[in-house]
């Protein structure tokens, strides 16, 4: 996969994860319609993306941190049976963290934001498409043990550009369609009241798990 292309799939699964009402657009929408102000939708949706962006940035750092003590051919099996495995439980058990009431601060709601993207495995999906990007390809490929040689480490191919660069990408796309939806349905409430979310409403949750297990398959072919 070209470098220009890692980012639009990033950019694709924010704009994804924009579209699941379970990462936040329609927690923003509540708190609005509840203040019956529209900054307070976009108030809301800040501290969400924040909170997104956090557990992403947490997820790819913590794997660059493994990278630097196993080679890539040996990391990529244990990877894949982590997201298969959430894959399957979240396509038996779609639950989410609970505790958030209405009245929430800055602070509640990028914790609670945080802990849902952790929750569905947000990060995850991330890794064989970062795996994908040229650079890190081309590392892979140079730190290949020799069959004679010594056992090399993966090296640290996920560079601080590289994740910084993927988590603003996924975020801003993130944060561009939940507030695109949520701002929409807060004019479009007091026409047509919330009845087309209960006649239009998609099981993201069951999307969420295939892909998932779908990315657990790119893994593996990664690199």
């Amino acid at each position: 996969m070209s470098a220009s292309w890692t980012w639009v799939v990033l950019a694709l699964l924010g704009a994804y994860h924009g579209l699941n009402p379970a990462m936040g657009w329609l927690f923003a929408l509540a708190l609005g319609l509840q203040e019956k102000r529209r900054l307070a939708v976009i108030a809301a949706l800040l501290p969400i993306a924040l909170g997104h962006a956090a557990a992403i940035a947490t997820t790819i750092l913590a794997l660059s941190i493994v990278q630097r003590l196993l080679p890539f051919h040996v990391l990529k099996c244990p990877v894949a049976a982590i997201i298969l495995a959430l894959g399957i439980f979240r396509l038996f058990r779609a639950s989410h963290p609970r505790g958030a009431g209405m009245r929430v601060s800055g602070r509640d709601l990028g914790i609670w934001s945080f802990l849902m993207a952790s929750a569905h495995g947000a990060g995850l999906m991330l890794i064989p498409v970062l795996w994908s990007h040229p650079m890190v390809t081309m590392h892979h490929v140079m730190s290949e043990p020799m069959t004679s040689g010594p056992m090399e480490t993966g090296g640290a191919p996920l560079t601080a550009g590289i994740v910084l660069v993927s988590v603003l990408v996924h975020t801003a796309a993130m944060l561009g369609v939940a507030g695109i939806l949520a701002l929409a349905f807060f004019e479009l409430y007091e026409k047509v009241g919330l009845k087309v979310l209960r006649h239009t409403w998609f099981n993201f949750d069951l999307l969420w798990a295939v892909a998932l297990m779908i990315a657990a398959v790119g893994v593996l072919f990664a690199g």
